[in-house]
């Protein structure tokens, strides 16, 4: 058999497994690099080659730079916006949602923000007494538009850029893409308002995402009661200052318990003396712990209006509740509120068992199911409470995402995603220089930690990416691409190119209802490329049509983890999709058919 059937037979043969779904998506792909090779239609460095590729390199670091958004606070923040403005309205509320999470996808990708804003859209669709159904479609929806707005926002975007360069048929910038994102933005959100409602399906969600925003609040009252948190800073002048800790805590007045003393981030043993600038947690009433500000010249953390600023949680230091295992080790152990654990970074914060809340000052010997309110730093949270002798009940890092808005790591983060713009959108740098760069300065700038940047590539795109573009190659190189499209413009009679994207729109929408956009993208794109240079019309026209294309993958669920992330929470059934999405697919066909040749001419 020619190179040419061996390339489609093993084309078609990807296109079944990836619709099967039965097998991993990445194993697929990898098969089809390993079957090119094996057939002899690419040599080994070639199968194996997609993996080297400055793609795939650009995709990695984006998926960073993204993570390191997140982990600032920006999300949160975003979030935090839409709660704050919508109140009072469910149209404002629809609208805001949607340009709320475009805006947050053009920075982070469409996963990243439909995961972030879930939780708290169906919290504030249950304060407006709205079904959830009726507007988390929406939110995936418009997260679809949001991902064609900038260059960043997509790997299909970027690989639909890549493809033109290497083509030689044009450049496509930074920006380029918010000319078809902008008015697809703006359509989903005309048509939500106008048609959703009827579309949408009026259903109660089996399970209820958990809203963790009013948690510190919660725990708040249900650890220390009526007593209040004063957050003080010692100075030169206070007499507390060199006094060692322990015996700080001896000399308080009885109706005042320390929690804890903190040094430059660090909690400090309990011989450690006092030294200014220091930070102490204090437990009591507002009136003890005014007084004992007063006579000790201790500073007292407050607000504008003189009230009490001290929460659970702040941009360093947050909560987590535990409890104790059948089995645990820890069974028996003497505990208090105020002392440390036994790594010595966290501290107890408040105990209870069952309804009994267990006052300042008391011990208790550990009992199976008794419930502890630990605190400290984030990072020492995140890694002590995976104690297998206790039951984390909520992630410190869901906690804090949900929480924190504008983290200390918030300006330098987005400083990054500045630069990383600007150098982009000037062509000062290749892309892929660019978002290393950013990816970089994330982890130096301790936006985000070494590991928690390898945890946030994605690693199942990565591989999609770098085994299906061997692919790709093989179906330039074996004349596959120049069958199809021959054949794709045959079937439309060789006349009107707007027959001809029509048709090239019509498989790339429908490979994408089926299959990963990315597997689609790498399989279409060499397609396209061979239409235009067929056709006698422009590349890049081609390609934008196609990429939107990509991007209206509405009638499934499975279409793309965004539509998947929001059938549990808003209860939806397989067959829910397609009534909406159907709509806003024809739009995006309007868009990528009709609109996209203004803007890029035959």
């Amino acid at each position: 058999m020619s190179d040419q059937t061996l390339t489609l037979l093993i084309l078609a043969a990807a296109v079944v497994l990836f619709i099967w779904n039965r097998l991993p998506v990445g194993s697929v792909a990898l098969s089809v690099a390993l079957a090119l090779w094996a057939v002899g239609v690419i040599s080994a460095e070639e199968a194996v080659g997609g993996f080297g590729s400055p793609t795939v390199v650009l995709i990695a670091a984006l998926f960073v730079v993204a993570e390191g958004l997140n982990n600032a606070g920006v999300t949160t923040w975003a979030g935090q916006l839409l709660a704050t403005y919508s109140r009072g309205s469910k149209t404002r509320l629809l609208i805001m949602l949607m340009v709320v999470v475009a805006v947050l996808t053009a920075m982070i990708t469409t996963n990243g923000s439909v995961a972030a804003l879930v939780p708290m859209v169906v919290a504030l669709a249950v304060q407006f007494s709205i079904r959830p159904s009726k507007v988390l479609m929406p939110l995936a929806f418009a997260a679809h538009s949001g991902a064609l707005l900038v260059l960043t926002a997509s790997p299909v975007s970027v690989l639909t850029m890549e493809t033109a360069r290497d083509a030689g048929v044009g450049e496509l910038n930074f920006f380029s893409f918010t000319l078809v994102g902008v008015p697809l933005l703006i359509g989903t959100i005309i048509l939500v308002l106008l048609i959703g409602d009827k579309l949408l399906p009026d259903r109660e969600p089996a399970t209820a995402l958990k809203d963790l925003s009013t948690l510190p609040s919660k725990l708040k009252q249900h650890y220390l009661a009526e007593d209040k948190l004063g957050r003080f800073w010692a100075s030169d002048t206070s007499e507390l200052t060199g006094k060692t800790i322990d015996r700080l805590n001896a000399e308080l007045p009885a109706d005042l318990h320390l929690l804890g003393v903190r040094s430059d981030g660090e909690l400090m043993p309990m011989d450690a003396p006092l030294r200014s600038g220091d930070e102490l947690l204090v437990r009591g009433s507002e009136e003890s712990l005014r007084a004992f500000a007063q006579a000790e010249g201790l500073s007292l953390d407050t607000d504008a209006s003189g009230e009490f600023a001290t929460g659970l949680v702040t941009r360093d230091t947050g909560i987590a509740e535990v409890l104790i295992s059948p089995r645990s080790r820890y069974i028996g152990d003497e505990v208090y509120p105020g002392m440390a654990t036994e790594s010595g970074k966290l501290v107890v914060f408040g105990l209870r068992r069952g309804t009994e809340q267990i006052e300042s000052g008391r011990s208790i010997r550990l009992e199976a199911g008794d419930s502890m309110l630990l605190y400290g730093l984030w990072s020492d949270l995140e890694q002590q409470t995976r104690d297998p002798d206790v039951i984390l009940v909520d992630s410190p890092d869901a906690i804090r995402r949900q929480t924190i808005a504008m983290g200390k790591r918030a300006f330098p983060a987005l400083g990054i995603l500045f630069g990383m713009i600007v150098l982009m959108s000037f062509d000062l740098v290749p892309p892929v220089v660019a978002t290393l760069l950013a990816a970089i300065a994330m982890v130096v700038l301790r936006v985000l930690p070494v590991d928690q940047a390898h945890r946030a590539i994605n690693w199942p795109t990565l591989i999609i990416v770098g085994g299906m573009t061997p692919l790709s190659l093989a179906i330039t190189r074996s004349g596959a691409a120049e069958s199809i499209s021959n054949l794709i413009v045959d079937l439309v009679g060789g006349g009107s190119p707007y027959l001809i994207l029509f048709g090239l729109f019509v498989v790339s929408a429908i490979l994408g209802q089926l299959i990963s956009n990315t597997a689609t993208a790498l399989i279409v794109l060499p397609i396209a490329i061979s239409v235009s240079a067929e056709a006698g019309i422009s590349a890049l026209a081609v390609l934008m049509c196609v990429n939107v294309a990509f991007h209206a993958a509405f009638l499934t669920p499975i279409a793309t983890p965004a539509n998947l992330m929001v059938m549990e929470p808003g209860g939806y059934k397989f067959g829910d999709y397609w009534k909406l999405g159907l709509v806003l697919l024809i739009l995006y066909a309007l868009v990528g058919i009709l609109l996209v040749p203004q803007i890029w001419s035959f």
